[in-house]
């Protein structure tokens, strides 16, 4: 069965169908590749409703896609592969065996931001202003590619024998556990959590769409940050298979850490201090084609 059966009320047992969804020989097509997809197709058509909501022009947000993807995917593999080198290097033609699974997602950020600064000073608009755009169907995405993990059967947590919870293969479990059948679905934990910022920053948005914006620019990727990371940080506690960094510290943990540090003292800086967020082109530089007549020209609200 796809998600799971039920053996008893509100007992919940996940086991995965396995991680290809069509099998045509040489080709295969992959549910973590058709999930990547679908999140990346989603997004995009959010991002653009936001982006006429907001009174932007929905073409520019469909050129920063492309560069996200450009930027997110290769950084993604390439954060994964850093930090799990000792199992790639015997075998580096497996660096490039994407659809097997294997990327993180502060990979991904990283680089999706990387491209995002570029392109913002290419076209001489608010980094800012783009971000808003982009971090709800940035974590509704993330919600959407846990759901990979599912289909590799990875990224779970520890064991437990809780009414809901997730079979592993033998051959996918760690040492120490390889007796043990059950363990947490902290991908479906993660899922879920993403869905709740998601429900947040959604709220925000259309809660700021009257005549007087009450939110500053920033304000949504900034609690995007906040509230991702908070969630993250504890689930990955979880997790058995964390990212380790120098073999002590979960690298996502201090990731998490960061993040939440960065968000809080961005909030600070706009609604303590009221301040405009640091940007790549100046209020007077930007170039304003992109922002229909009918909007107001605002530095620190939408």
């Amino acid at each position: 069965m796809l998600l799971g059966v039920i053996t008893l009320p509100l007992a919940f047992k996940f086991a995965s169908p396995g991680s290809v969804l069509i099998d045509l020989g040489p080709v295969a097509i992959r549910w973590y590749g058709l999930l990547i997809a679908s999140a990346v197709l989603i997004g995009l058509s959010l991002s653009r409703y936001l982006a006429k909501r907001r009174h932007v022009n929905p073409d520019l947000i469909g050129d920063l896609v492309i560069w996200l993807v450009i930027g997110a995917i290769p950084c993604a593999r390439l954060y994964y592969v850093l930090f799990q080198w000792q199992e790639y290097a015997p075998n580096p033609s497996q660096i490039i065996a994407i659809w097997r699974g294997g990327i993180a997602i502060h990979g991904a950020i990283l680089g999706g931001i990387l491209a995002a600064l570029i392109f913002a000073r290419l076209q001489k608009v608010s980094f800012w202003v783009l971000a808003d755009l982009i971090a709800p169907s940035l974590i509704l995405g993330q919600a959407i590619g846990r759901w990979g993990n599912f289909f590799n059967s990875e990224a779970f947590g520890g064991p437990t024998d809780l009414p809901w919870k997730l079979y592993i293969p033998s051959y996918r479990r760690p040492r120490e556990f390889i007796t043990v059948e059950y363990f947490h679905p902290t991908f479906l934990y993660e899922s879920i959590w993403n869905l709740l910022v998601f429900a947040l920053l959604m709220f925000l948005f259309f809660r700021d769409t009257g005549r007087k914006p009450r939110l500053k620019v920033g304000t949504l990727f900034l609690t995007y940050m906040v509230a991702y990371s908070a969630g993250r940080f504890w689930i990955e506690g979880l997790r058995t298979d964390s990212l380790m960094l120098l073999g002590i510290l979960r690298i996502a943990q201090v990731v998490s850490l960061v993040g939440i540090s960065l968000g809080v003292a961005g909030l600070i800086w706009l609604y303590v201090f009221k301040r405009s967020l640091p940007d790549v082109v100046k209020p007077d530089q930007q170039d304003w084609n992109f922002v229909s007549d009918t909007s107001p020209k605002q530095e620190n609200s939408h």
